[in-house]
């Protein structure tokens, strides 16, 4: 029996891999291969068959839909299923998919359900699934289990009870490079004052938190969040959404949660500090960030593209 191929396209090491271990868990039989960018994915296209490709949006040298868009241009390759993996879930940016030919969507962050459930749609289609899934039948009980990547994705297995203190693990002392704001001395009227300066969205595979941001360097931003009844997790994969200038414009930054502490020095602390460290590698991305740490993450002149 022939291995069900599939490609995986995205910049970030992090979310390739967490998509690969993903897909090993629960298809035991399928053959993964990767790319970094869309350049490096389409010479792979040219020269071998994928029943399935899984693609990030934003990334160097060729985006992902530039792929698709490529991809549905070739005889070979216009049937073949193509899913969006990207932080880009806006109407307009769906709807250009569509428009391109992608065949699925899955925003991220995302957990190991969303994810699975795209592929077994896509897969079905090509009349795949049947292949992998003879191989995936042979694993009893969940396809996850207890493995680690339910804390990677937000899976149910990793939710802390609501009870429970922050997590242990101590978030490094900012960097020489790290900008740091003004002291956050009354965290909740900072977080939901709407438009407010310094302050984020951090979308997690579990909810949505607004944050403050306190402080920002090219790797890594320490949050400021409300404590809330799900607790977050570390190595949670996340999405954190920047609305900065006077048009309100987006940018979004993909990461995981490095560290958790409590905020304030009790354990029953109701706000919580986040070391959110980005994976993403698009030098568009990177020019945003050093942007917004020479302006200073007080002021609201940073200007973010798509």
């Amino acid at each position: 029996m022939s291995k069900v191929s599939v490609l995986v396209v995205d910049d970030a090491s992090f979310i390739r891999d967490l998509v690969k271990k993903c897909l090993r868990n629960y298809f035991p039989n399928i053959r993964i291969e990767d790319a970094v960018n869309g350049k490096k994915a389409q010479a792979l296209l040219a020269r071998e068959a994928f029943d399935l490709v899984l693609c990030d949006w934003e990334m160097p040298e060729m985006s992902g839909l530039e792929l698709l868009t490529w991809c549905r241009e070739q005889d070979n390759l216009k049937t073949m299923p193509f899913v969006m993996v990207t932080s880009r879930g806006d109407k307009e940016n769906v709807v250009q998919a569509i428009q391109a030919g992608v065949s699925g969507y899955v925003s991220k962050p995302f957990t190991n359900e969303q994810l699975i459930t795209k592929v077994k749609q896509a897969l079905h289609k090509v009349g795949k699934l049947d292949t992998v899934m003879s191989a995936a039948a042979t694993k009893t009980g969940s396809a996850f289990g207890n493995d680690s990547l339910n804390a990677l994705t937000g899976g149910k297995a990793a939710v802390v009870a609501p009870t429970a203190p922050a997590p242990a693990a101590a978030a490094p002392a900012p960097s020489r490079g790290l900008l740091n704001s003004p002291p956050v001395k009354a965290p909740v009227a900072a977080a939901t004052a709407g438009g407010g300066r310094g302050q984020g969205q951090l979308r997690l595979p579990n909810g949505i938190q607004q944050c403050v941001i306190k402080a920002l360097s090219l790797k890594e931003a320490l949050l400021v969040v409300k404590r809330s009844e799900t607790l977050p997790q570390v190595l949670d994969s996340a999405v954190l959404d920047l609305e900065q200038g006077d048009n309100a414009e987006t940018a979004r930054l993909n990461g995981y949660l490095h560290a958790i502490v409590a905020h304030e020095p009790k354990p029953d602390s109701d706000w919580l500090q986040l070391t959110f460290r980005f994976v993403d590698q698009d030098a568009q991305k990177l020019d945003y960030i050093s942007r917004l740490i020479a302006r200073g993450t007080a002021q609201k002149h940073f200007i973010p593209g798509a």
